[in-house]
């Protein structure tokens, strides 16, 4: 330990510790722009410079470790005059068009100008002209907006592992994008839009649906079904000020359905649907043979990544679609001939965490008779802008539930919000479809939690079962490493693209607080806890579903309307 003073006041630190991380245990905010957790600092951006008595300039507190008797202040005049002097060249030649702007009062460059009180423009200059990029399916990319802070550069490639994007150029000339800057959709990109969660402006975005969705709701001629993934209702709240976690999924219905949607369902009921499927799946590889590990399927920009950089290990990916795809495949099939709809006229919306899903619901082979499955997909965030559109307020809005035949779920089928939830919820069934009994413990506390790579082994009527959990498809690289080198032990693995899985996606409230993300998980892991059906072979509607139309899991119908196909995609280099 050593000890220090910071802003007068004397504490105590551990040694090596950065002076940022110090401040942040102490209460003390310092601003920063290019500062991500867990992460080398850079100290690219200068925001959280800091004066040290005795060092002639100002250092930077992110990349600066603390010494005994440091003396530190924090907003001495010098360095508040800094700060600001960076904000005013950064808004020198910044868009000045806010109040059109996706990020308009959730925008930390707009936040440090207000805080630091940023009145007038006093630097003026030819401002650097950019194209927006609209090509990919998922996001756009404004690089006018572009602060340089690198975030996007940083989360792509060390925590994904993909590296869509760079710095191009020098000096003033020097930006981000694509290798030979060339459009989104042409280069390695996944969709996955953890991009967008850490941009501090509008410079990284999604594609927007809400224009679609809301034609379609005025239209008198559709039919229109909206569906929410099980992660949305524990984290729609914080977009109207609730707190982390809460589940507004009741409120959330009701908000729905006032907006004028026809039908509201559950993906909670189609994840069960998948684990069905995929469960068979594995229980039939593991009987018959097949290749192992088998893969899950449910996250597209996993999907994608697999297509891109590993397609020798295609065969080993579960064929299911994912519980979206799902739901929108029964929605237009065995719902529209229950309920006499021409498929046709039924137009079909999904409110995801996950801005991979826009890129998922266009894929060809996701679409039958002409029809695509999905027809739009809504982000978390973008559903909030829409029900703030129509005047609804989440806090006071009495809570309605969803409508049949997809509205019932098991516990299992909500797990699939979090990283290891998947994993979780196939092996309750498995075990069932095994051994004819269930699980005396459902739950696989190795699986659960928040780290990047989980790993269990479980043993279901004499038969070991090795099990792996992937979050952050850097993480899935090093396991796809190890069976591409010839490891074995492995019959099963999750992968979820975003780090911590749905609960932290890319189409999620943007939030940089790791205390919300656990919030959500830990509320995900209580509706399981309390719930009275936890399983999803126990889910009558999915058993009624498999009586009346599929069949059985991976019948002929059922892989007709549920399973798919991947292809091998080339990386630009």
């Amino acid at each position: 330990m050593v000890k220090l003073s910071v802003n007068n006041r004397n504490i105590e630190a551990k040694s090596g510790d950065t002076i940022l991380s110090v401040l942040k245990r102490n209460g003390i905010k310092v601003p920063t722009l290019c500062h991500l957790e867990g992460l080398f600092p850079s100290g690219a951006c200068r925001m959280c410079v800091v004066e040290v008595e005795g060092l002639p300039g100002l250092v930077p507190s992110c990349a600066y470790p603390v010494q005994d008797g440091m003396r530190i202040q924090t907003h001495s005049p010098r360095a508040v005059r800094a700060r600001k002097t960076i904000v005013e060249l950064l808004l020198a030649d910044h868009p000045d068009d806010c109040l059109y702007c996706v990020r308009n009062g959730d925008c930390d460059l707009q936040n440090l100008a207000e805080e630091l009180g940023v009145r007038q423009r006093r630097y003026a200059g030819k401002k650097s002209m950019h194209q927006i990029d609209s090509s990919s399916p998922s996001l756009i990319r404004d690089p006018a907006k572009c602060i340089l802070c690198g975030k996007c550069v940083r989360v792509c490639e060390e925590i994904q592992g993909v590296s869509a994007i760079d710095f191009i150029g020098r000096g003033s000339r020097a930006r981000v994008g694509p290798a030979f800057d060339e459009g989104l959709n042409v280069s390695s990109c996944i969709n996955c839009g953890q991009c967008v969660t850490v941009c501090p402006t509008g410079a990284l975005r999604e594609q927007s649906a809400l224009k679609d969705v809301i034609d379609a709701l005025n239209d008198p001629g559709k039919f229109v079904v909206v569906q929410h993934a099980p992660s949305v209702s524990v984290t729609l709240g914080e977009e109207f000020g609730i707190k982390p976690g809460t589940d507004m999924i009741g409120a959330m219905t009701t908000a729905l359905r006032r907006l004028g949607f026809d039908r509201v369902f559950d993906t909670s009921f189609s994840a069960d649907l998948t684990i069905m499927e995929e469960g068979s799946e594995l229980v039939k590889r593991i009987r018959e043979g097949g290749p192992l590990p088998l893969l899950t399927s449910c996250s597209p920009g996993w999907i994608k990544f697999v297509e891109q950089f590993y397609p020798e290990l295609i065969g080993h990916v579960s064929s299911c679609k994912s519980p979206q795809q799902m739901l929108g495949a029964i929605a237009k099939s065995y719902f529209a001939e229950r309920e006499g709809i021409d498929p046709a006229r039924m137009y079909s919306v999904s409110i995801m965490p996950c801005t991979a899903k826009k890129f998922e619901a266009e894929r060809p082979e996701l679409s039958s008779g002409g029809l695509a499955d999905v027809d739009a997909v809504l982000t978390t965030r973008e559903a909030a802008r829409l029900i703030r559109m129509r005047g609804l307020d989440l806090n006071s809005l009495p809570p309605e539930p969803a409508d049949t035949p997809f509205g019932e779920r098991s516990s299992a089928g909500k797990l699939f919000g979090v990283s290891g939830g998947v994993m979780e919820a196939a092996a309750r069934s498995a075990h069932y479809l095994l051994t004819g009994e269930e699980m005396a413990d459902p739950v696989i506390k190795s699986l659960r939690g928040l780290d990047g790579i989980k790993e269990a082994t479980i043993t279901i009527g004499g038969l070991e079962l090795g099990l792996a959990v992937a979050s952050g498809l850097a993480n899935a690289r090093k396991l796809l490493d190890q069976i591409r080198a010839g490891r074995k032990d492995l019959h099963f693995m999750e992968v979820m693209t975003c780090p911590g899985g749905c609960i932290a996606g890319g189409g999620q409230p943007v939030s940089s607080d790791p205390n919300a993300i656990r919030a959500r998980m830990k509320s995900l892991y209580a509706i399981d806890t309390g719930a009275a059906n936890r399983v999803s072979h126990r889910n009558k509607q999915i058993q009624k579903i498999y009586e009346e139309f599929l069949g059985e899991p991976l019948g002929e119908r059922s892989h007709k309307l549920l399973h798919t196909r991947y292809v091998t995609r080339d990386v630009m280099i």
